[in-house]
């Protein structure tokens, strides 16, 4: 026998979860993390379309605001870790939510991404933007905020079904199937993140129908996967699938538009702006052990002169946020500003990167002139190596 607040706790989650109508298969769902049958709720006067049944809300007075602090009646559903990948492809048991990171500011997207997340709906999000400037640690944070699980896929040219989907692999001399991470997130109810997804092939079409919400039949063995409560994709990518012109980015590739169109918005992630950078950089200084703000507010200045004359067109280079922490890392190491600058920023041409030391000269007061001289052009001491 079902108590009346047994019946008002499972109406209340269901309603949480799919609405005030449910198909079979989802009160099956249900049925399997450990709630009790509801053989009440399939009767003719519930019912509300084939295999479809309405959620008598009204009747038990149930207010949908107090859902989300329901408790499971039976078997609680815990929450699960962050999948790790194994070599075999294999999510690992000891696999833990990614932990909050002290450093970092959230700005532009981050508190929609974290709405998006923390909901649980399945609700696939696409994320452009230029490099270093924070996309998949904005999507790990929000899940680490969220206590979600947060499962990191690199997408290459080379990546096929066998890698998303799962395959037969050689362990201790047998033959065994070892679901890709794709379907370990949608079993576990994971953020699926699809990092440098435009570096991929027209062979990401085998996740087609996954991206519209729909389970999956496993081919080779005939397994059918429906994802779990919470399952969502997210993707990042320096274009917006459409390739690169510029030559910036030339391993990213142009998209099959039938595949974009699954994902119901893109998002266009920029740079932080000044007074955000700033923050970003003196919480890294903090922690670095560095006691010198206007250094930080030297550097995010020189960048945002770089990246407006690079929108302008004028130079091919920018400097990036990733780029500018490489900068405090390598000024603990080296203990002068124009050394770590300079090491930072070699991998430009000579004259990108005889320009940006020179722009930063002219921006700090307290730097000499000349010691933005590239290291093999300074004078030789007799200091031996």
């Amino acid at each position: 026998m079902i108590s009346k607040a047994e019946k008002i706790a499972f109406l209340t989650e269901a309603a949480k979860r799919f609405g005030d109508v449910v198909s079979r298969k989802q009160l099956k769902s249900m049925y399997n993390e450990g709630y009790k049958r509801q053989a009440w709720l399939t009767k003719d006067e519930y019912r509300a379309d084939r295999g479809m049944y309405r959620l008598p809300l009204s009747e038990f007075q149930i207010n949908l605001t107090g859902a989300s602090n329901v408790v499971p009646i039976q078997k609680p559903v815990e929450s699960k870790p962050t999948a790790k990948i194994s070599s075999v492809g294999r999510v690992e048991e000891d696999a833990i939510i990614p932990k909050k990171n002290a450093l970092y500011v959230p700005f532009g997207f981050f508190d929609k991404m974290k709405s998006i997340i923390a909901s649980k709906r399945f609700y696939p999000v696409f994320v452009s933007g230029l490099s270093g400037n924070g996309k998949t640690l904005m999507v790990e944070q929000a899940c680490a905020q969220s206590g979600r699980e947060f499962l990191r896929v690199n997408i290459s040219p080379e990546t096929d079904e066998d890698d998303l989907i799962g395959g037969f692999r050689l362990v201790d001399g047998e033959t065994k199937w070892f679901d890709g991470p794709v379907v370990q997130a949608m079993k576990r109810g994971s953020v699926l993140t699809l990092d440098e997804i435009d570096r991929g092939s027209n062979k990401l079409m085998c996740i087609q129908g996954i991206l519209e919400g729909k389970g999956f039949l496993i081919k080779k063995t005939g397994e059918y996967v429906d994802p779990a409560f919470g399952f969502n994709v997210i993707a990042t990518a320096n274009t917006k699938g459409k390739g690169d012109d510029s030559g910036r980015y030339m391993a990213a590739t142009i998209l099959d538009d039938a595949f974009l169109e699954r994902f119901p918005i893109t998002v266009e992630q920029e740079y932080p702006d000044t007074k955000v950078e700033i923050k970003i950089l003196t919480k890294m200084f903090d922690s670095l052990g560095i006691n010198d703000k206007e250094f930080a507010e030297n550097l995010v200045k020189w960048a945002d002169i770089i990246r407006k004359t690079f929108d302008e067109g004028a130079i091919d280079e920018l400097i990036s946020t990733r780029r500018l922490v490489h900068i405090a890392e390598a000024f603990v190491i080296f203990g002068d500003k124009m050394d770590a600058i300079q090491y930072c920023i070699n991998r430009f041409d000579t004259e990108t990167k005889t320009s940006f030391l020179d722009l930063y000269t002219k921006i700090d007061a307290g730097i000499d002139p000349t010691a933005s001289k590239p290291a093999e052009e300074s004078e030789q001491t007799d200091t031996p190596y």
